[in-house]
């Protein structure tokens, strides 16, 4: 089984490019102009705006991570060649231990929706719009 640890800065680069590897491989929607729009974003900001946790494989690296701000569950990124694993079920269970009650989703995303849906979280609402303002509908979710 893989080891749950915090990530260190040392761990940045690996946290982009298991993010980038997991958006190509479930985020069709988004073009490339998309994935370098938000790619400095994730690597710049949003990695320093949350509460990182990952699993890393028994060679020590990581397979996936997730990032927490008060009771959201901000990101949850799993490389792709590990899906299907437990992996992103092991972080969301430990999040949700910890006091995660939230989550947004993009609605274009159906195997993240089903994954959230399974492991409890019910849809609160819905946006047309993403946080950066782009035309990616976000289910509003919260756990029941």
């Amino acid at each position: 089984m893989e080891h749950l640890t915090h990530i260190s800065n040392a761990d940045r680069q690996r946290l982009v490019e298991v993010w980038e590897a997991a958006v190509r491989a479930t985020h069709h929607f988004l073009s490339e102009e998309d994935i370098a729009f938000f790619k400095p974003l994730v690597r710049d900001t949003y990695l320093d705006s949350v509460r990182l946790t990952c699993l890393r494989d028994p060679e020590g690296r990581i397979s996936g991570f997730i990032g927490i701000a008060d009771d959201k569950v901000e990101m949850l990124f799993v490389d792709p060649a590990q899906h299907g694993q437990g992996i992103g079920r092991a972080l969301l269970e430990d999040a949700v231990a910890r006091g995660a009650r939230a989550v947004d989703v993009n609605e274009q995303n159906p195997r993240a929706v089903g994954f959230y849906l399974r492991m409890g979280f019910v849809q609160q609402g819905r946006s047309e719009l993403d946080a950066s303002g782009k035309p990616f509908p976000i289910l509003h979710l919260v756990k029941k």
